[in-house]
């Protein structure tokens, strides 16, 4: 009767831990995000587990439905397609629920993007803030005023078409000389990291296309040089 949270690789299979694979073969039942994307994990490590398609499209669905199989006596193991459940993808309303109906919630550590590009950045880390993706629309220059004369490192998530939008907005509101890294495929193949200023950043990437899924590091407002 528990629900584990376990992170999943967000590029290299190996970083998947021992403990994450012991998990995923001895639970009932696994929730993910994509079945598909997560049938190539399960099939690399050899776990034969059944799967339950569990995501932001249906969560408000089915929640109440696992949350009463897991009182039930089940326990199951959320996984997303990348890095750790709840962080910018699905886990928080089902944990929530489950805490609600005193139901234990583990959750393991593991990988995740952020702390990565954060590390590596240059940028001062012992302070930071995690902002996730940007509205898209509404709310957006709000957020990105509020942010304005925050002192503290600023970490994003970004998709490759928005990419140079955001790189934009951030020379509007913070200045061209605000320090920045980009981090770009994470543990994969063509892991690759910017560092510079805003302006500096806007040209290497209207000379280079944006391509996979990148995590940017702001400097706060009085962070020192990088790179």
């Amino acid at each position: 009767m528990k629900l584990y949270l376990v992170p999943t690789p967000i590029g290299n299979l190996k970083d998947m831990t021992y403990r994450g694979v012991e998990i995923l073969k001895e639970v009932d039942l696994i929730l993910a995000e994509d079945t598909r994307t997560s049938g190539k994990l399960l099939q690399h490590y050899e776990i034969a587990t059944p799967m339950l398609s569990y995501h932001m499209h249906n969560e408000h669905k089915i929640s109440d439905s696992i949350v009463k199989r897991i009182k039930a006596g089940e326990t199951m193991a959320l996984i997303t397609d990348a890095g750790s459940p709840g962080i910018s993808d699905p886990g928080f309303l089902l944990t929530r629920k489950l805490i609600e109906n005193e139901v234990t919630v583990e959750s393991l550590p593991g990988a995740t993007a952020f702390v990565p590009a954060l590390t590596v950045s240059g940028l001062p880390c012992d302070k930071f803030i995690f902002e996730g993706f940007l509205p898209v629309k509404k709310g957006r220059q709000k957020r990105l005023e509020f942010l304005k004369e925050e002192t503290r490192t600023i970490v994003f998530y970004e998709s490759p078409h928005k990419l140079l939008k955001t790189l934009a907005d951030f020379k509007t509101h913070y200045g061209e000389e605000r320090q920045v890294s980009i981090s770009r495929e994470i543990t994969k193949l063509y892991e690759e990291h910017f560092r510079g200023t805003v302006t500096e950043a806007i040209a290497h990437f209207e000379h280079k296309k944006p391509k996979g899924e990148f995590v940017v590091v702001l400097g706060g407002m009085i962070s020192q040089k990088i790179g």
